[in-house]
């Protein structure tokens, strides 16, 4: 009994030990990892997403046409075969029920709604 209290003792002190080295270690990395991070060079041809232009900015109060443009990334005057196709695309990758925000899809909904109203057939 004694002895599988000292075995277990010197398991947890073994495992702070661990830990503590390990937090030390870990503090450094952040100021090397950028370094690091610029000598990877993504090969040619692969997608990267930081050439990608979203929208910066939080929403209006009422949604106008602009913005609802901006939200679908489609021109306020598009037509309604671009408005939906760009819907359709952004519900997937967002859409409540695979993880995403109930209320970006609502104002995904409304701006495809905005759009709808005045777009070419």
């Amino acid at each position: 009994m004694t002895s599988t209290a000292i075995i277990a003792g010197l398991g947890v002190a073994a495992i702070g030990i661990t830990v503590r080295i390990g937090s030390r270690l870990v503090t450094h990395i952040p100021k090397e990892a950028p370094a690091f991070v610029k000598k990877l060079k993504m090969p040619t041809g692969a997608f990267n997403f930081q050439q990608i232009n979203f929208y910066k900015g939080g929403f209006e109060k009422t949604m106008n046409r602009r913005e609802a443009g901006l939200i679908l990334g489609v021109s306020p005057a598009a037509s309604r075969e671009r408005i939906n196709a760009a819907h359709r695309r952004i519900m997937k990758a967002n859409h409540p029920d695979s993880g995403g925000s109930p209320y970006m899809a609502a104002k995904v909904n409304e701006a495809k709604q905005m759009l709808d109203k005045g777009s070419r057939r």
